[in-house]
């Protein structure tokens, strides 16, 4: 387990430890069991009328009831579909769509690029859009929702559980205040499912989307919880399957991994939420005095296994004209050290692109392109995490006193 300095890059020869579930989560054992299953029993058609297709059919109806059981929410209400960008997308634009003219659209400033981008397509189709601002924790004030509603506003998105910066929005109240309006609301539960409670009739939604390998199925599936009564117009033309919501033949083996995946998740909800909140409070504590490292996002209302920084370069001795090291050189050094965590900016051909969730909570372009997220998960270890303290300190001193490019 001993660390090594070469070339200014920490290395690691024995340990190797994962540390970015908010990205993806590796296929629970069981999960891919029942995938295999499905694969070599379970192939059929479920829309075909004989054996085969009823065995898919009641392989796809019994994952529908699991993911129900997930969000307590009804069965008929559950939409499988590829992913959370698609569920996404089906909410936005599957009630932008039932509108003969351009009506108002709210969404939040923390949001995945997947209503982000949306929202834009539609604006670009007329539709008027407001972004909220969030205060500096990323949350959503409710007096900022009621004061951005207009005559017009059909729709309000804001997103669960914020995947950059970990902070919990008031679902509750926000729902209730775009109802007391007669507006639609839907959440992107994305980050949030399986790792805290859901309940569709406690929440107050319309719409709410969920991806399956964010809970230890299988990427390639998720789902769009749709209220009983609430009309869509569908993305995709075809021969009506989900209910006519998006046709095409159901990926089965990906969607089985989302309900065997959901029940799991059910049952194991309330101590793992525990466990990682304890996990996570340990590894902000061993790094509290680190002052280089500054906490983002709500520190009470958070995601039980999340962790989010910006790093406060020091300026000193560094030339003026070199540029300002980014998350990503961070994320690269740990990952040499055979720890995956990730950063809070993107780089696009050698550019930092500072992070649009971080300049909504108020910081500079600087601090912006800086993010770090640490996300723990069911293998994540005390003993993980203490290793990961001691060799995150080395990288940021390492980085600190070196010349290694910002954009390594």
């Amino acid at each position: 387990m001993a660390t090594r300095i070469r070339d200014n890059r920490i290395t690691s020869s024995a340990m190797q430890i994962y540390l970015d579930y908010s990205a993806t989560t590796p296929c629970h054992p069981e999960v891919i069991s029942t995938v295999q299953l499905v694969l070599s029993e379970h192939w059929g058609n479920p829309s075909s009328l004989h054996v085969w297709g009823e065995r898919a059919a009641w392989v796809l109806e019994q994952a529908r009831m699991q993911v129900a059981d997930l969000i307590q929410a009804p069965l008929e209400s559950i939409v499988f579909t590829s992913g959370g960008t698609e569920s996404n997308n089906l909410a936005l634009h599957g009630v932008a769509s039932r509108f003969e003219q351009p009506q108002h659209l709210i969404i939040s400033g923390v949001e995945h690029s997947s209503i982000s981008n949306a929202a834009q397509q539609l604006a670009q189709g007329g539709w008027q859009v407001t972004c909220l601002p969030v205060d500096p924790q990323g949350r959503v004030q409710p007096l900022a929702l009621q004061r951005a509603l207009r005559s017009n506003t059909v729709l309000v998105s804001v997103i669960y559980g914020q995947s950059e910066v970990g902070t919990l929005q008031p679902i509750p109240a926000l729902a209730e205040i775009a109802h007391r309006h007669g507006a639609y609301f839907h959440t992107d539960a994305v980050q949030a499912a399986g790792r805290i409670r859901l309940d569709v009739q406690a929440l107050g939604v319309d719409l709410l989307s969920l991806s399956s390998h964010k809970f230890y199925g299988s990427q390639g599936a998720g789902a769009l919880y749709v209220r009983p009564g609430l009309d869509l117009v569908p993305l995709l033309a075809g021969g009506g399957q989900e209910g006519n919501l998006r046709s095409g033949t159901p990926g089965l083996p990906a969607i089985a991994a989302m309900g065997h995946a959901a029940h799991l998740a059910a049952q194991n909800l309330a101590a793992e939420s525990v466990r990682l909140t304890a996990l996570r409070d340990r590894l902000y504590g061993r790094l509290a005095d680190n002052l280089l490292l500054v906490p983002t996002g709500d520190p009470q209302q958070r995601l039980p296994h999340h962790l989010s920084f910006w790093v406060r370069w020091p300026q000193t001795g560094r030339r003026s004209s070199q540029p300002p090291l980014s998350g990503k050189a961070v994320v690269r050094q740990m990952n040499l050290a055979g720890i995956a965590i990730s950063s809070g900016s993107a780089c696009h051909s050698g550019k930092l692109t500072p992070s649009p969730v971080l300049l909504a909570m108020g910081l500079s372009e600087t601090a912006a392109s800086a993010g770090l997220r640490i996300t723990l998960g069911r293998e994540t270890t005390e003993a993980d995490l203490d290793w990961t303290a001691m060799v995150l300190e080395q990288v940021l001193t390492r980085l600190t006193e070196s010349k290694i490019p910002a954009a390594v």
